[in-house]
């Protein structure tokens, strides 16, 4: 069994090239063979030579912590940009209820979520029936079905509440 300083100092180059090609960042890629060689290092001991060349079982650690990596990096993208939205949306929501009425803003807090939702897409941000289906995942029949059973309920809430 070969030292692992040697076989590290005899890989480093062949690692670092291939994920200079996968990530195609070479400071990112410093940073995935640094992480590279830190698990191989680890997993030395259990290293079986019958199974694979040593460059292979590198590329093969290097490639699983690649993709660990752009796997980290989209869940913090999604997270941003779910963050991002919900940011954007307070700040819409709070423009849209400028101006209304407080038997109105009573009322559409009182329907569901998904009521409002249809609501904001159909009405405050005047999206057409197709554009708005797509975005709920529903038929544009059911998307209109949606939208005048909500905005019934609304009327109803409003009603009452300036009845009440």
């Amino acid at each position: 069994m070969q030292d692992f300083a040697q076989v590290a100092e005899d890989h480093l180059a062949e690692v670092y090239g291939y994920l200079v090609y996968m990530t195609g960042d070479r400071g990112l890629a410093e940073e995935l063979t640094s992480a590279t060689f830190e698990k191989a290092f680890r997993s030395w001991p259990r290293f079986d030579p019958r199974r694979a060349a040593v460059g292979t079982w590198l590329c093969t650690i290097a490639r699983s912590v690649a993709i660990d990596h752009f796997r980290a990096e989209d869940r913090r993208r999604r997270r941003e940009d779910s963050y991002a939205l919900r940011q954007e949306f307070e700040v819409r929501e709070l423009r849209f209820a400028e101006g209304m009425s407080p038997a109105l803003e009573r009322a559409l807090g009182e329907l569901t979520a998904a009521d409002r939702e249809v609501i904001a897409l159909r009405v405050v941000l005047d999206f057409d029936p197709e554009e708005t289906a797509r975005l709920l995942g529903i038929s544009k029949t059911a998307c209109t079905t949606r939208l005048s059973r909500a905005l019934a309920k609304l009327q109803e809430k409003v009603a009452d509440d300036v009845l009440a």
